[in-house]
């Protein structure tokens, strides 16, 4: 009967269309993806309305970015997919925090939204496990790759291959580490702040986190644009995506951190929009708790990229 108490500790959540339209949205943002960077061919054809939607989305920022002419489009599925995403991500937790206002998440339901975040951080470290896999396989095995009788066995001789002038870690990856630990220290400083009811600091140590994680974009763009330069010039010892092994693992390992920080960066502007309305209580706060673990991990595996990717196999 809808009039009898509730006997247990779960709540069950109202009809819901965010889980269908977040498996479509991250359908159209895989797809928008493979197009950005490998394009369709077969249906890219030779037509400017085809390539738009179907080219090498990536050779267009290459043209641009080495002021030539613009190649094609092929990125605009892309952007579709990824304001498709942030809106479900959007609707779909501004549900879970109405539902935490309004007193529907039990203990169990707060565990079970604790689990959740600890699953995601876990499949997040996975992928990155990919990355460093690639460079401790080219790093420590090149010369075993070296033998192969294959016609690329020889190009595996060194990791980085001879001649390439690695990024100089004492330089802007070095103060890249120095922003993430500062910031790592000001996310804890807000969240101890909160839990004493001191939201005036909370308010101050967020602000401050969200500063340095765009600090941090900016010095890695910097740098980006300094290793495309060189390697659309010509110098020697440059590296791009599109040279080698070595090139595509660093730019897309390093890169993929990147729009981490970014992803974080936004996530904690998000809760710093809710302090300041009034959300988040000293005792009950998980969003705030999840946006802290999620930068955290963003720090840990930023400390491994600059140990092992930059400065032992650079």
């Amino acid at each position: 009967m809808a009039s009898e108490a509730v006997e247990h500790d779960y709540h069950l959540v109202e009809p819901s269309p965010w889980p269908f339209l977040s498996g479509l949205a991250c359908m159209v943002w895989s797809v928008g993806m493979v197009i950005f960077f490998a394009g369709l061919p077969q249906l890219a054809g030779e037509g400017g309305m085809s390539q738009f939607f179907f080219g090498r989305g990536i050779d267009t920022i290459y043209s641009r970015l080495g002021d030539g002419e613009t190649v094609n489009q092929g990125y605009i599925i892309l952007i579709i997919g990824t304001f498709f995403a942030a809106y479900v991500m959007f609707g779909w937790w501004r549900d879970v925090a109405r539902e935490s206002e309004a007193g529907d998440h039990t203990p169990v339901v707060d565990i079970g939204l604790r689990y959740g975040m600890i699953m995601f951080i876990m499949q997040e470290a996975m992928f990155f496990v990919g990355w460093f896999w690639m460079f401790f396989e080219y790093g420590l095995w090149h010369k075993v790759r070296e033998k192969w009788e294959t016609p690329r066995a020889e190009g595996f001789s060194e990791f980085p291959p001879h001649g390439y002038e690695a990024v100089d870690w004492s330089h802007i990856p070095l103060m890249n580490t120095l922003v993430l630990l500062l910031s790592g220290t000001t996310v804890t400083w807000a969240h101890h702040a909160l839990i004493h009811g001191n939201r005036k600091a909370a308010k101050w140590g967020l602000f401050l986190t969200i500063a340095l994680g765009i600090f941090f974009t900016y010095l890695q763009g910097v740098e980006y644009v300094e290793l495309f330069h060189h390697y659309k010039d010509g110098h020697e010892g440059s590296f791009w995506l599109s040279t080698d092994n070595y090139g595509s693992t660093f730019l897309l390992a390093t890169g993929f951190h990147g729009l981490h920080v970014l992803i974080g960066t936004i996530f904690l502007f998000v809760c710093y929009l809710r302090l300041v309305r009034g959300g988040f209580k000293p005792e009950k706060h998980f969003g705030f708790e999840a946006a802290a673990w999620y930068w955290h991990f963003v720090d840990v595996v930023w400390l491994f990229l600059f140990a092992f990717v930059y400065i032992v196999f650079a």
